[in-house]
């Protein structure tokens, strides 16, 4: 058992396994050409993540309540039946539902270490110091990075891992991409290591339209931090007032699709990139894609990827799945 309250908390730099885009090249190769895009990987600067934690306590934001209390459903089983000596967790945020693994663990007197992996490392300082302060055992080692940049170069324990990817974070890949990126995590773990993956359900497209445009703003807010994020990093003077947060259900690709809609004709000068970017009333930017599954479809992008289906679990109403699934 670690006792690490007093070990100062610092973030390990993850290298990537391959060339990724920086955001000027994601400008250049998205916001500059049409149909506009950007990855949203750039919402989370530390603005962005706060804001995306208000954002699941919203009463219209189903995902993260309805997750969260599957998990504190099943973490004791699922300690109880993977035992990892570490868990690494993709996209950890503020680790807000991590914590139901990390009861578990204290109430089976079993102390694997916790391996946060995000993009912001304010965050990942902040909510790290957060639960060393909370649970004496702990050890957290976190880690920077963008975990799309290839994994290859995640620390691994040598015993077994249990790896975390919650949130319904592998909606917001295309098909392809989402196989893609299992079958490369696949590739790097070994046998006795675990994967815990969270998905969203195939609903009622009400429900879904009001988890993406909740009466407070915050999504709104959430997304238009974008804008934010060029201003700030690449000079630009878009006018964030100027711009909407549009969320829609698309049923015939099944998935949610957030827009920033321009409400005037504009132009928008990126300076560090010296380009002028013209838009006209009504012209979009589409930020983010989440889509929703159903079980068949859920299970079968894990086999494609090289996983086999430990067990499947979904909450009442099959509102939202988690699936705990082995390597093959």
């Amino acid at each position: 058992m670690n006792t690490a309250t007093s070990v100062p908390v610092a973030c390990q730099q993850i290298l990537p396994t391959r060339s990724i885009n920086s955001l000027s090249e994601d400008v250049e190769s998205g916001l500059l050409l049409e149909p506009r895009t950007m990855p949203p990987k750039y919402f989370y600067d530390e603005r962005g993540s706060l804001l995306f934690d208000q954002i699941c306590d919203a009463p219209e934001y189903y995902p993260t309540r309805t997750e969260a209390a599957l998990l504190r459903e099943i973490a004791s089983e699922v300690i109880a039946a993977e035992k990892p000596e570490c868990i690494v967790e993709l996209g950890s945020g503020t680790s807000r539902k991590t914590r139901y693994l990390l009861d578990a663990c204290t109430e089976q007197a079993w102390y694997p270490v916790y391996s946060p992996v995000d993009v912001c490392d304010e965050i990942l300082v902040s909510s790290s110091e957060s639960l060393q302060a909370d649970y004496e055992w702990l050890d957290v080692r976190p880690l920077v990075g963008d975990y799309t940049a290839g994994l290859g170069n995640l620390p691994r324990h040598k015993g077994r891992n249990l790896v975390v990817f919650l949130g319904g974070t592998i909606g917001n890949f295309a098909e392809s991409d989402a196989r893609d990126f299992l079958a490369e995590l696949r590739a790097t773990m070994s046998p006795g290591d675990s994967l815990l993956i969270g998905a969203d359900r195939v609903k009622q497209p009400d429900v879904l339209h009001a988890a993406y445009n909740d009466d407070a703003g915050i999504t709104a807010a959430f997304n238009l931090n974008l804008l934010h994020v060029l201003n700030r990093e690449l000079g630009a003077d878009f006018d964030v007032e100027s711009f909407e947060h549009y969320a829609h259900f698309n049923p015939l690709e099944s998935r949610i699709e957030m827009h920033l809609i321009s409400m005037c004709g504009q132009q928008v000068r990126l300076n560090a990139l010296d380009q002028v970017i013209e838009f006209q009333e009504g012209d979009h930017i589409l930020t983010e894609i989440s889509r929703k599954f159903t079980r068949a479809q859920l299970e079968r992008l894990l086999r494609e990827a090289g996983f086999t289906i430990a067990n499947h679990y979904e909450s009442a109403g099959t509102k939202f799945s988690l699936v705990l699934a082995h390597p093959v």
